[in-house]
């Protein structure tokens, strides 16, 4: 039986762009509604009837894979849903949240059985075992991270290495020679998730060509953890003088911790994180930080994954700027 995937093959186009072709819903231009219909021809193609597309066709729905597994800060993995949902609705679409740990199978049947037209997956490791299967999908998708090899596949995210450097060379131009990196939580790293790895690479490679010394501390999201890794890191480094925190759960508590050991935020210790603005206006002592938006970051990968279901070209990698916003956590270091 031919499909709908036979026919968008053929005419170059997306499953969606034949849909649109055939009922009318949406523009298309005419030479790709002639391309279309001479694929239908050619093929001998029969669109479904109302009852079947009713019963197993595509319904303007977009599955969103956000798994919350350990590690995940969920109230910015949920602001980054929102962002997903309010997008998707604009271009008239309802989203599938999916939040279990889903192999391709699982995805698979999300797929099949909820008439889904595209994907969008977060959590992206370096080398994410989805991968294979999403590069033969015939679905589009959109994946939310970028992973060691993004060939055949559509990926946004802040741009985590420039991120990195940007915080680094801030420091590195007050004059702290000191650094140390509070990263993400252990399992983060010990899935080789893409986003921690990429920034904790860049903040390593960057310190070394200021001729920094610096450390990589991986951190319980715990606030209750704080003290004893604020103790942690005076013991190890005693001339420390900048962190750099990338870790949202313990920003507050960790300037908290390090005051209660008797430093000054930022004449003895500068702070700089990757956080949402208004986690960086928090404490007390308003930190220098780079944006985290996950907001944005929705946007950006449902606007990409309509796109694709259009038959429009989109980039493999789309990486957002980082902007970095001076406050009050950091200052020049003196002798």
């Amino acid at each position: 039986m031919v499909r709908i995937t036979d026919v968008a093959r053929r005419a170059g186009v997306s499953p969606s762009t034949v849909s649109y072709a055939l009922s009318g819903k949406r523009p298309i231009s005419d030479a790709t509604r002639r391309r279309v219909e001479a694929a239908v021809r050619d093929l001998g193609y029969r669109p479904r009837t109302s009852a079947q597309v009713a019963d197993g066709g595509k319904q303007n729905v977009l599955a969103l894979a956000a798994p919350l597994r350990p590690g995940v800060h969920t109230p910015v993995m949920m602001r980054l849903a929102v962002s997903v949902v309010t997008t998707a609705r604009a271009h008239d679409h309802d989203v599938l949240l999916l939040t279990q740990e889903e192999a391709e199978e699982g995805l698979s049947r999300a797929l099949g059985t909820a008439s889904v037209d595209g994907l969008l997956l977060t959590d992206v490791e370096l080398h994410d075992p989805r991968l294979p299967w999403l590069r033969f999908l015939d679905s589009p998708s959109v994946l939310i991270g970028v992973p060691a090899n993004p060939r055949g596949l559509t990926c946004v995210d802040l741009d985590f290495r420039a991120a990195a450097e940007a915080c680094v060379n801030h420091l590195a131009g007050l004059g702290h020679r000191t650094v140390a990196l509070v990263g993400s939580p252990p399992q983060v790293y010990l899935r080789r998730t893409a986003y921690a790895h990429h920034f904790m690479q860049s903040f390593t490679t960057a310190a070394a060509r200021h001729g920094l010394t610096t450390s990589v501390h991986p951190g319980d999201p715990d606030p209750a953890t704080a003290p004893r890794l604020a103790e942690r890191l005076l013991r190890e480094h005693p001339a420390l003088t900048a962190v750099v925190i990338h870790n949202e759960p313990l920003l507050a508590p960790l300037i908290t911790a390090f005051e209660d050991l008797g430093l000054r935020v930022p004449a003895d210790l500068s702070v700089t994180a990757v956080c949402p603005d208004d986690l960086a206006t928090t404490p007390r002592v308003p930190v220098t930080s780079v944006a985290l938006p996950p907001e944005e970051l929705g946007a950006c990968a449902v606007d990409l994954l309509i796109r694709k279901l259009h038959g429009t070209p989109v980039p493999e990698t789309t990486l957002l700027p980082p902007r970095l916003t001076e406050r009050a956590s950091t200052s020049r270091r003196t002798a």
